[in-house]
């Protein structure tokens, strides 16, 4: 349980670091695009298309990111008030969900971004840039996401059948 622990932080500090910069090239980019587009007339070829990409990515990112650090936001009507151990438990309901989401998003994005390396799909702007990377990253992205999400559900069975103490 503790190589899991240690191997999701690890995980997720690095997709935070990766985060970081993709809202720092997107901040970046967006403001000089508009910049050319709007007072100097001159529109960006490529930065529309990155900025799309980089999007994607920080969705991916993000994601494993906030499931880490407990930042989803959970439907307070039944959460908010509940015990940790009710908590556990409601989390342990949905897990299997989560898992399922997961598991098809993982094989259908890998089936995804296989055909767009098999078709070597590229951005269709005048700039071309290729489609399949980003493709697999969310497949990527959602393994880890679901390597959070087991590591979860085991500590929230501990929770439940180790008697942690309940917290109201």
């Amino acid at each position: 349980m503790r190589g899991l622990d240690a191997l999701t932080r690890a995980i997720s500090e690095f997709a935070g670091w990766i985060g970081w910069f993709l809202i720092l090239y997107c901040m970046a980019f967006g403001v000089s695009d508009v910049f050319m587009r709007y007072l100097l007339n001159n529109p960006s070829q490529w930065i529309g298309t990155t900025l799309q990409a980089a999007m994607v990515l920080l969705a991916c990112v993000g994601g494993i990111y906030s499931l880490q650090h407990d930042s989803f936001v959970k439907l307070d009507l039944f959460y908010a008030n509940a015990t940790t151990r009710k908590k556990a438990i409601l989390d342990v309901l949905t897990a299997p969900i989560a898992i399922l989401f997961l598991v098809t998003l993982i094989w259908k994005g890998y089936e995804a971004g296989q055909l767009s390396l098999m078709l070597n799909q590229w951005t269709p702007t005048s700039v071309p840039i290729p489609i399949y990377p980003i493709k697999f990253a969310i497949p990527l992205a959602g393994f880890f996401v679901l390597l959070i999400v087991i590591k979860k559900l085991l500590v929230d069975l501990q929770t439940i059948f180790g008697g942690e103490p309940d917290e109201a």
